[in-house]
């Protein structure tokens, strides 16, 4: 009869499975990964019931056969090793490297850059393991240890995050392709995070010092772009033309290249807000005969300007903060919400609610100032409260000896004669404490 050994590690107990002498004369043992107990019972079991099966030469039962085919490749080669299990027939015979560059380059729906972020990657992956390997040979274990391969060359987590979701969208596209059965990425963490650590909310007085350091109008309006009109930069540059500048209405079409695939999301109007006016009416007024773009430099959509916009900054005196379009972007919706719905401003700027509170939305030091003041006059009054005129902060010592005035109901004609039999008197004013004797 099979036997179950465990073994402690740093952090838990694993299990495994070992054969007895009379099942496989070399009494291998077969490793489960990380099992709980009573998974190993289970495991226990059903590997008898393949050696019983071997043996007679009788069939593997359904109970068996399911929980064969929810073991993964590794595990399951282990099984096959020993006897115990055919191994499966591949479908085809399909090198990782083969597929994934197969899978880029069918990508033409795609737009440039998302196509970089591909093969940026591409170049991950096989730095991690060989492109020669099978599809099928990558466990869900080599996914994990791919995870801690990126985190240990020093990428940051929302990076890793990224990375590893994009190659768990290869292996779904191989898994629809039914080359697998299995995507090994199934479990690992792939959403992004907030990392408020690198936001920075840039002032107005700040981003004032920014644009009167630009060395053209151009700059001057794409800072300004940034920080009051709250545009992505530079993909929403690309497109912005005079002709979308509707100066009868005071606002503005921005066109969006990052949610044109959503039916709807192709473009957003935004308001001409004033600060953000100045600068698109001097801009206009410098414009050359037919000039169409409102940004007329050599601009695409995935253009660098951070190396000339870092430059900017420090001319300015102040030193280039992280996430440089993103911050001001953010600096934007922040203040705007201040004064607007939240589902206005995030239509106007493009983004949702969820996503503006999780990656936008800040605290900053203004918001703390105002906290802190004091928010009542100093006459007394204290939310409406006027403590100076409340009878329930006098002593109570001066509430003795007050004259009790009778007091009539005067709201009936019947009332008052009714009452006229009665002396009633006012309550005199005290606190909300018993009166004591001493």
């Amino acid at each position: 009869m099979a036997s179950i050994e465990s073994r402690n590690n740093k952090n838990s107990k694993t299990y495994r499975i070992r054969l007895s002498e009379g099942e496989l004369p070399s009494r291998p043992r077969i490793g489960f990964g990380r099992i709980t107990k009573r998974q190993a019972e289970t495991a226990k079991v059903n590997v008898e019931n393949l050696i019983k099966a071997k043996n007679t030469g009788s069939e593997v039962s359904i109970s068996v056969q399911g929980w064969l085919g929810g073991l993964t490749g590794s595990v399951r080669k282990r099984l096959e090793a020993h006897g115990l299990v055919e191994p499966i027939k591949r479908k085809a015979e399909i090198t990782l490297g083969a597929w994934v560059d197969g899978y880029i380059k069918n990508r033409t729906d795609v737009k440039p850059n998302t196509k970089r972020n591909m093969l940026a990657t591409r170049n991950s992956l096989f730095g991690f393991c060989s492109t020669s390997i099978n599809i099928a040979d990558f466990s869900g274990y080599d996914a994990e240890e791919f995870r801690r391969h990126l985190l240990e060359l020093g990428l940051a987590e929302n990076t890793v995050r990224r990375r590893c979701k994009r190659v768990k969208q290869f292996f779904a596209a191989a898994q629809r392709k039914r080359l697998i059965d299995e995507n090994p990425f199934y479990g690992i963490p792939t959403s992004t995070v907030s990392n408020t650590k690198r936001q920075q909310f840039i002032s107005c007085a700040d981003i004032q010092k920014v644009i009167d350091a630009c060395p053209n109008n151009e700059w001057r309006l794409i800072f300004a772009l940034a920080r009051y009109g709250g545009l992505r930069i530079p993909s929403e540059l690309y497109g912005l033309t005079w002709d979308d500048i509707l100066w009868d209405k005071k606002r503005f079409i921005i066109h969006s290249p990052k949610t044109e695939h959503i039916e709807g999301k192709e473009t957003r109007i935004c308001p001409l807000f004033p600060e953000l006016e100045l600068h698109l009416m001097e801009s206009f007024q410098q414009a050359q005969p037919g000039q169409k773009r409102v940004i007329n430099m050599n601009l695409t959509v995935s253009s660098n300007l951070r190396t000339q916009a870092h430059r900017i900054i420090k001319r300015a005196g102040l030193k280039p903060w992280a996430k440089t379009f993103q911050n001001l972007r953010s600096s934007r919706e922040t203040e705007l919400v201040e004064d607007f719905p939240v589902h206005v401003v995030t239509e106007w700027l493009g983004n949702s609610p969820d996503i503006a509170r999780k990656h936008y939305l800040q605290t900053h030091e203004e918001h703390f100032q105002r906290a802190v003041k004091k928010r009542w006059p100093d006459s007394g009054t204290r939310g409406g409260l006027n403590t100076a005129a409340d009878p329930r902060t006098e002593p109570q010592e001066q509430n003795r000896g007050v004259d009790l005035t009778p007091c009539f109901a005067t709201a009936c004609d019947n009332m008052q004669e009714d009452t006229n039999q009665y002396d009633l008197y006012l309550i005199p004013p005290r606190g909300i404490e018993p009166l004591s004797h001493g």
